[in-house]
């Protein structure tokens, strides 16, 4: 069995028990229907995923005027009734509140109505409808209308919450210019960026955002990133380094060499992954969904039996009594404060975590984060900066510039760290030197032509693997090693350092707070992982590891009972970012496989935001089953002092939708929380 990528490219085999259930990514409903509008006897209800390409809805008070006036109704009859005893007789008083009720409650009674010719009668609008209707008949037309107003206005709140956590994802991260400015035959135009092809140079002004990918033009230029990272930290860029779309200019005016198309940015993924993050749910959602399925018939059942049950046991039996019981059982049991306020707990999650530069790509991983006991990490680019300088060139039989130059020929054709620091420290020396027939020998090196001398280039391995002797002394040494082998026989060797990230020491003492077991995994030599573990205080640390090595290790640490989450940057750490149970990309430096695979991507490879991420996770969850604990409780009470005739209809209602708006501003708060 394979784990699909989103592209359908299969990223490694894996057995059954590696792939993340088929709830994980389940396009399924995650809020009600927030416009509540009537839809046509065919039309299925549409998915409420967060759709980030549409408009944010602004809110119109004007656009709530039958509720509005409904309300006004209701407060004026019952200002008559109670302020002055004065009501209006039969049939004045039904015609009054019924078109107060209509006005308040005709997008419930049409969803109601639509639902029920599909035979779908176990829903909260078929159930208020049957409430409320049944309140009129039995004469009780105030309370008829109050439940049908104030749960309308309940809805009200709820779909403004839902909006509002729509607007401030949407805002936090859809900044993509709909302009650009290209530099075309020596003019300037500006155009729509998505008409830029790649190598184009498009002009970017002092305060500008960058619209598309690609590499910059000018000499130098710095930028505002944190729409990408969450850091609001100028970052300097020189000619020829990355610079990505969503990042703002902050001095001159500057070119940019575009190298991704517009629907390929950074920032256009960036905002496909938190459009698909709001559809997968979390196991607590689908728990809920499924809940309530079972729970509103079983509620339908009560009710009739609060209504007919004590004909066979109480004499006289008074059916207008029982009735009326039966409807503050219906009210009151509204399953409404669950199925909102707990996806949009997860929305507020996914909000806050986006804010932080953390991408979760589910809701469901959020969950996940809660129960990780074990971090295991890679050590270059997650723990360590990935920034490699040559620090000796040792050669045997060669002269030292041209070993650096042929071994900078053969790892030019190398994106890796190690191979960048090469090259960067041949400099002008490499010239038009090419490597030809080059071939990447996985977990070893390169191997390839220059100028017509077979070369040989990468760890000791890769000169066992050929059969080909060198000093002892590679071996004992700490700092990694290219080395290098011209025509079968050793030439030389350079140690190159990688530097520690700033906040890894802080990451790992986070996660010891937390009781979180912290492992590296490398395929760095043991001494030089074990160097790196020591400095951080990382528990346990392996090295000299293969990809399938790294697959292996994972496994073993599952088959003990850990829940494990791995993050790394690596093309090679795919496969075990598709292994653990929360796979996490370092998504600044980390190639586009292993952002593919993960399930959370930390955008600025900050290692301190695996903890952020599990906070986000225990905050969210302990919120969500807050509203669970309220709702549930307050319910239970209400529905017993319902079926005793103690509750009214008037308790019910404000019960079900006080519960209902408490429930969402716990959730909102979510959004508000900043991370220690």
């Amino acid at each position: 069995m394979k784990k699909e990528t989103k592209s359908g490219v299969a990223d490694t085999n894996l057995p059954d028990s590696h792939i993340k259930t088929g709830e994980d990514k389940a396009q399924v409903n995650i809020i009600k229907d927030t416009d509540r509008e009537l839809k046509s006897d065919e039309e299925e209800e549409e998915d409420e995923t967060l759709d980030l390409n549409k408009p944010a809805e602004e809110e119109n008070w004007l656009s709530h005027w039958p509720l509005l006036t409904a309300l006004a109704i209701l407060m004026v009859m019952l200002t008559l009734e109670f302020g002055f005893e004065f009501q209006p007789v039969f049939p004045v008083n039904l015609i009054i509140f019924s078109v107060a009720f209509l006005l308040a409650g005709y997008n419930v009674l049409g969803m109601a109505w639509r639902k029920a010719k599909h035979f779908d009668f176990f829903n909260e609008f078929f159930l208020m409808s049957v409430a409320t209707l049944g309140a009129f008949s039995i004469g009780s037309y105030s309370e008829g209308v109050a439940v049908m107003v104030f749960y309308s206005i309940g809805e009200w709140f709820q779909d403004a919450a839902v909006n509002k956590a729509k607007k401030s994802i949407k805002a936090l991260l859809d900044i993509r210019p709909d302009k650009v400015t290209v530099i075309r035959d020596g003019n300037t135009s500006v155009t729509d960026p998505k008409e830029i092809k790649i190598d184009e140079i498009i002009q970017v002004k002092a305060g500008e955002k960058v619209a598309l990918d690609g590499e910059l033009y000018s000499d130098a230029a710095t930028f505002n990133t944190a729409a990408l990272t969450g850091e609001s930290k100028p970052d300097t860029k020189r000619k020829g380094e990355t610079v990505l779309a969503g990042m703002i200019n902050l001095d001159k005016v500057s070119e940019v060499q575009v190298k991704s198309l517009f629907k390929d940015s950074k920032l256009s993924k960036i905002l496909e992954m938190v459009q698909d993050a709001t559809a997968r749910k979390s196991q607590t959602q689908l728990f809920i969904s499924r809940f309530a399925k079972i729970y509103t018939p079983i509620v339908f059942a009560l009710a009739l039996l609060v209504c007919f049950a004590p004909y066979f046991f109480t004499d006289p039996y008074n059916f207008h009594q029982w009735f009326y019981r039966a409807l503050v059982f219906l009210v009151i049991s509204c399953p409404c404060a669950l199925v909102v306020s707990i996806p949009l707990g997860y929305f507020g999650g996914i909000g806050l975590a986006s804010r932080s530069g953390i991408l979760f790509k589910g809701s469901n991983f959020l969950d996940v984060m809660t129960t990780i006991n074990t971090v295991i990490m890679d050590k270059t680019g997650t723990l360590t900066k990935g920034v490699f300088n040559v620090q000796e060139v040792i050669t045997d039989g060669i002269d030292q510039k041209e070993l650096v130059r042929i071994t900078a020929a053969i790892e030019s054709n190398s994106t890796h760290p190690i191979a960048k620091a090469v090259v960067a420290y041949a400099g002008d020396s490499l010239g038009d030197l090419k490597a030809k027939d080059v071939q990447e020998i996985s977990g070893h090196g390169l191997k390839g032509d220059v100028e017509g001398k077979t070369v040989v280039a990468g760890n000791s391995k890769l000169l066992k693997k050929f059969n080909i002797a060198y000093p002892g002394e590679v071996d004992q040494l700490v700092d990694t090693v290219v080395v290098v082998a011209i025509n079968g026989k050793y030439a030389g060797y350079l140690t190159i350092a990688d530097e520690i990230k700033e906040d890894a020491k802080q990451a790992i003492d986070q996660m010891h707070s937390l009781k979180i077991q912290t492992i590296m995994l490398s395929g760095d030599k043991q001494a030089v992982v074990d160097k790196v573990a020591k400095r951080l205080g990382i528990d346990k640390a392996f090295g000299d590891l293969l990809p399938d090595g790294k697959v292996q290790k994972v496994q073993e640490f599952k088959n003990s009972g850990n829940r494990i989450a791995f993050v790394g940057d690596g093309v090679n750490d795919a496969p075990v970012v598709a292994l653990a149970d929360a796979g996490i990309a370092m998504g600044g430096l980390g190639s586009d496989a292993t952002i593919e695979t993960a399930d959370i991507v930390i955008q600025n490879d900050q290692p301190s935001k695996i903890t952020a991420a599990i906070k986000i996770g225990r905050i969210t969850k302990q919120i969500v089953w807050q509203n669970i604990t309220i709702a549930m409780v307050v319910k239970v009470i209400v529905l017993v002092l319902g079926a005793g005739g103690v509750a009214n209809l008037w308790e019910a209602v404000i019960a079900d939708v006080g519960v209902a708006l408490l429930a969402i501003l716990n959730a909102v708060r979510i959004q508000k929380m900043k991370l220690e």
